[in-house]
C-alpha cells in the first residue's frame, strides 16, 4: 500500500473527520446560544436573521480559498489531513508555506506525492501542528487578564488598547511583505541568474501569475472604493487566488 493509500484510509477519515465534527458542532451551540442571548437581551429578531443569512452568504466564496488549499494539499499529504488542518485551526497561508518549508527540510522538492514517505509526513504534520499551536497554549495564561483590560473605561488604558492594536496591524502587514518578498526573490533569482531562462513555466510563470494575482487583488480594492462596497472584502483573497490559479493554467499551456 502506497503512502498516499495510507493517508487516505478509512482510519484517518474517521480519526479526522470526529475532530471536525466536535468542532462544527461547537459552532452550531455557540451560534444557538449567541441567538438566545440576543433575543434574551432585546434584540431584533429580523436583523439578527437578516445578519445570520448575509454572514452565510459572504463566508461561500471566501471559503473557496480554503477548499483550494485542501485540493492543493491533498496530492501530496492525502486529503484527511488538510481537511482537519484548515477546518479546525489552520490558515491557508500558513499551512502551505509551513508544510513547504518542512518538505524542503527532509529533502522533498514541491511536497512532491511521489517523493513522500512516511517519516516524512510525520514531520510535516508535526510541524504544522508544533507551530501553531501556542496561540492557543498563551491564551490560557493571558486572556483572562486581557478581557479585564477590555473591560477598563480609562482613557489612558484606552489609548494603550490603540496603540497596541495599531502595531498588531503593522506587525501582520510586515510579516506577509516580508514573506511575499522571500517567495518573489526565488523566483526573480532563478531568473536573473539564467536558471530556466528558456523554460518558461519553470522561471517566468511564477512571476507571471504573481502579478496576475496582483493586478487583480489591486482590482478588487479599486472596485471597493469606488463603488463602496464593504462587502467585496470578503471576497477579494478568494477571486484573486482563483483568478490568478486560472492564469497559471492559460500561461502555462501557453509555454
Amino acid at each position: 500500500m502506497g503512502i498516499l493509500s495510507q493517508l487516505n484510509s478509512p482510519v484517518i477519515f474517521l480519526i479526522c473527520g470526529s475532530i471536525v465534527l466536535v468542532v462544527a458542532l461547537m459552532c452550531v451551540v455557540f451560534a444557538v446560544r449567541a441567538y438566545r442571548a440576543g433575543k434574551a437581551i432585546g434584540m431584533d429578531v429580523t436583523k439578527m436573521k437578516r445578519t445570520i443569512v448575509a454572514s452565510a452568504t459572504f463566508a461561500v466564496l471566501p471559503s473557496v480559498g480554503i477548499l483550494l488549499g485542501v485540493i492543493a494539499l491533498s496530492g501530496s499529504l492525502g486529503t484527511p489531513w488538510p481537511w482537519l488542518r484548515l477546518s479546525v485551526i489552520g490558515a491557508l497561508h500558513y499551512e502551505t508555506q509551513v508544510a513547504e518549508a518542512a518538505a524542503e527540510a527532509v529533502g522533498i522538492s514541491g511536497l512532491s506525492a511521489s517523493q513522500m514517505t512516511a517519516k516524512a509526513f510525520s514531520t510535516i504534520a508535526l510541524l504544522m501542528s508544533v507551530c501553531i499551536i501556542w496561540g492557543m497554549v498563551f491564551s490560557l495564561f493571558t486572556c483572562k487578564r486581557y478581557t479585564k483590560k477590555l473591560g477598563s473605561g480609562a482613557a489612558g488604558q484606552e489609548k494603550k488598547k490603540s496603540a497596541l492594536a495599531g502595531f498588531g496591524d503593522i506587525a501582520m502587514t510586515a510579516m506577509f511583505i516580508g514573506l511575499v518578498s522571500a517567495y518573489l526573490g526565488s523566483y526573480i533569482g532563478g531568473f536573473v541568474s539564467g536558471e530556466g531562462l528558456f523554460r518558461f513555466a519553470g522561471s517566468w510563470l511564477p512571476l507571471a501569475v504573481a502579478l496576475v494575482g496582483a493586478a487583480a487583488m489591486r482590482l478588487f480594492l479599486w472596485a471597493r472604493e469606488r463603488f463602496d462596497a464593504g462587502w467585496l472584502d470578503s471576497f477579494s483573497i478568494a477571486g484573486s487566488m482563483l483568478i490568478a490559479m486560472a492564469s497559471a493554467i492559460f500561461l502555462g499551456r501557453l509555454g
